[in-house]
């Protein structure tokens, strides 16, 4: 290649060094602060409820609120890991970048793969719920096909805004999670005052009605069975891929060190506050009933199965039920469109590192010369999120997000385990309390127990849950495709496997 004259430091006259000019290395703008970080995590966290809550119930019944409270703990193992590790390794990538650091390259690709597809389904799922929250305004946006084509559309928009940048998709995300915020405050509060029943939660569990409306007597552990309560809990989990979208944009961050544990914790306490009540009102509003086959279920998991916040809104005793319900539908678009937004930023810088990494192609990184915005990267993930949407089915995106996800958790869970004992020393703006001491290693409690719990979910979908498994796998073998191949051409090619 050309080579250009040095003049010479230090040395003696007419000497002259040849630097071999490298590519001109753009950076990502760091523009996001604590509300930036937040409202990108709340719009994937906060809005699985939207979607979560009916899944879940299909599963859980009557113990809904007590998996979502669960699940609501184990967030809370897996936002203190995130804070140590990003705070740490203040970088885009987020477990990726753990397991990097604390495993080796192939560990690592492999986890960021797991966490493209999680970004992938989020952005999909959360566009194809925006059609069927919309519906309230026009009926066809609950069916298929019309509700798949909205969220294409929906992903095609986003695609767009990303390509222009992240300043101005962080101003559209902040507004509306303050609106959101605002409006399900409301709800809960009338919720709690006009439906909520602490004896008709015990009844669901042990005394739900028949079809006469009789109250029937069963044991623990009949409505919901055992494996299914256990099903439930792991289902749930699609409300965690928020804690990656703040890791992963760590390098758009203004002192991240400090601003993303700050936006860690601030999204965990605001989720366990609304995923304790709000299974609460919803399963006091919808009660579990027997149906005519001898099973149990809910309006929760049935007739509101793709817009459970709707079925709260329509059992809420008030003269102005209507209105509310046109309101909630604006709300739930304007919160799962979030979701969209973020699930997009985060899977594009993913992508962005992985390319910067040279574990993908470079041109996955190349960032535009005016926007500086991985437009390949997002262009691309961004069809690929599309093409999800199309078959319409919530539960088969569901069983995918948590195939990926609790992998990507528990690779992020033993990251930091192995960082504890093989770098003991490294620096750590924000380091978990509560450790035990192992060989003179402070290991970390919650990060034990995280990574357990999140196993053991993953598990049970694989074994569940057949299109979880048939996907994830399926997308997994894609990827050590990928790897396998561009490690060939890296050796073949050196010089253009180089990062631009």
């Amino acid at each position: 290649g050309p080579t250009a004259p040095v003049p010479p430091r230090g040395r003696g006259r007419g000497e002259v060094f040849l630097r071999r000019p490298g590519p001109r290395r753009l950076a990502l703008h760091r523009v996001l602060g604590v509300p930036g970080l937040f409202s990108a995590a709340y719009g994937n966290v906060g809005s699985s409820i939207y979607y979560a809550l009916g899944i879940t119930a299909l599963y859980a019944l009557g113990l809904t609120p007590l998996v979502f409270l669960v699940a609501g703990l184990f967030f809370g193992a897996t936002a203190l890991t995130y804070a140590e590790g990003t705070a740490a390794m203040p970088q885009a990538g987020g477990s990726m970048a753990f397991a990097r650091r604390a495993f080796n390259p192939f560990v690592s690709f492999g986890v960021g793969w797991a966490q493209l597809l999680n970004y992938m389904v989020t952005v999909a799922i959360s566009a194809f719920a925006v059609a069927n929250y919309l519906a309230v305004f026009w009926e066809p946006l609950g069916e298929w096909p019309v509700n798949s084509i909205f969220g294409i559309g929906v992903v095609l928009f986003l695609t767009v805004i990303n390509v222009i940048g992240v300043q101005e998709s962080s101003r559209v995300n902040i507004m509306m999670a303050v609106v959101d915020l605002l409006s399900q405050a409301l709800l809960v509060v009338l919720g709690l005052v006009l439906v909520l029943s602490i004896g008709l939660l015990i009844d669901n569990v042990i005394h739900p009605s028949d079809l006469s409306g009789a109250k029937l007597d069963i044991s623990l552990g009949t409505a919901p069975t055992w494996d299914r309560f256990i099903l439930g809990i792991a289902i749930s989990m699609i409300a965690f891929t928020g804690i990656e979208t703040v890791s992963n944009l760590a390098e758009e961050t203004r002192n991240p060190t400090k601003n993303v544990p700050r936006s860690v914790f601030s999204v965990f306490a605001v989720v366990l506050v609304l995923y304790t009540l709000i299974p609460m009102v919803a399963l006091s509003a919808m009660p579990v009933f027997q149906t005519a086959d001898g099973g149990f279920a809910t309006e929760l998991s049935d007739t509101f199965i793709n817009n459970p916040v709707l079925g709260i809104v329509e059992h809420l005793p008030l003269a102005f039920t209507s209105i509310l319900k046109l309101w909630v539908g604006i709300l739930a678009a304007i919160i799962l469109f979030i979701a969209a937004n973020a699930g997009m930023l985060g899977m594009s810088r993913l992508a962005y590192s992985m390319g910067q990494n040279r574990d993908l192609p470079p041109a996955v990184s190349r960032l535009h010369p005016t926007r500086r915005t991985p437009a390949t990267a997002i262009m691309v993930l961004g069809v690929l999120s599309a093409l999800l949407i199309i078959p319409g089915k919530l539960e088969i995106l569901a069983a995918a997000y948590v195939f990926g996800a609790m992998l990507s958790f528990t690779f992020a869970h033993a990251s930091i385990i192995g960082l504890r004992v093989r770098e003991p020393g490294m620096a750590r703006p924000f380091r978990i309390p509560v450790n035990l001491r192992l060989r003179g290693r402070r290991i970390p409690v919650t990060a034990v127990l995280g990574g357990m719990a999140t196993l053991f979910a993953w598990f049970v979908v694989v074994a569940t849950q057949m299109w979880g498994w048939v996907i994830g796998f399926s997308w997994l073998g894609l990827g050590l495709l990928v790897y396998l191949g561009y490690r060939w051409y890296k050796r073949t090619r050196p010089e253009a496997a180089r990062p631009g």
